[in-house]
């Protein structure tokens, strides 16, 4: 495998629980390819219990902590941190998720098969198993599971021209199992504030200025649905999100005015359903 310097990338902020936040580092540190650095985002100020967690963990690896003096958001935050990386490729990881131990392995293997056959990549993503945990899909249509339940899998097209075509639609990389490449994300003006679309926005930017994606079928990460998770995918600033996401494509050159059109009505009309309709529907569209 060809020696590649990658940098973890990860953000908090005050609302993720402790318990999450270690294991999710802890998730960093088993990887079987151990990566070369880890940034953590402090996104404002955190609970004692996540400062507790940030303390005692002592990655393999060269780390940074980056703290930012109120909340600002994912955008911001992962700029923040991206300011910060010294790696060749960056790998996105949430703060409430688990990559499996052989995350970075595989994708850097990846990585490695496509520049042998001359198709190099900037951009790798994965598939990822949804699951969650006693209690959190409560209030979202998901009912109390009694323990750790799997949800589904949430796969994405693998081959470039499939992404292209569908990222005009949807973000087509599952941002909890990012790859990419660090100077290509400097190119394109790293992550812009956009609400709730930031990783959606810095892709349509990445395939406009011509890097190349893929996406393993190999579910590499759990991550982890709540009704929090839900909920923030309806509301007025994921409409003005939403909104302002379709005007940048449109902008980027990768859909046309009636193609805008098209994708609000659907999207906002997906936005606007009641919560345990919307929970339904998300299985129907993305869970295989």
């Amino acid at each position: 495998m060809t020696d590649r310097a990658v940098t973890v990338l990860l953000t908090v902020y005050a609302g993720v629980r402790a318990p999450h936040l270690r294991e999710a580092l802890e998730s960093v540190a088993a990887q079987t390819r151990v990566p070369d650095e880890l940034v953590v985002v402090a996104d404002g100020p955190l609970t004692p219990e996540l400062e507790a967690v940030l303390a005692t963990h002592r990655p393999a690896c060269r780390s940074r902590l980056v703290r930012l003096p109120r909340n600002l958001g994912s955008g911001p935050a992962s700029q923040a941190g991206m300011a910060a990386v010294t790696g060749d490729w960056v790998a996105r990881a949430d703060a409430d998720d688990v990559s499996v131990p052989h995350r970075l392995e595989r994708q850097l293997a990846a990585l490695d098969e496509a520049q042998a056959a001359g198709r190099p990549l900037d951009v790798v993503g994965a598939a990822m198993t949804e699951f969650s945990d006693a209690g959190d899909l409560a209030g979202a249509g998901g009912g109390r599971p009694a323990g750790r339940q799997v949800l589904g899998v949430r796969r994405l097209p693998s081959g470039h021209d499939a992404i292209a075509a569908y990222l005009r639609i949807n973000n087509p990389i599952n941002n909890p199992t990012l790859l990419v490449r660090a100077q290509a994300v400097r190119a394109v003006g790293g992550y812009r504030a956009v609400p709730f679309m930031e990783d959606y926005d810095l892709m349509a930017r990445l395939l406009a200025a011509g890097c190349r994606f893929a996406n393993l079928d190999e579910p590499l990460v759990l991550f982890r649905m709540s009704g929090e998770t839900m909920k923030r995918r309806t509301g007025a600033r994921i409409l003005q999100g939403e909104w302002q996401m379709q005007r940048n494509l449109q902008a980027y050159g990768i859909t046309r005015g009636w193609q805008r059109c098209r994708n609000l009505v659907l999207r906002l009309g997906f936005r606007l359903l009641p919560s345990g309709l919307l929970n339904r529907a998300y299985s129907a569209l993305f869970r295989r």
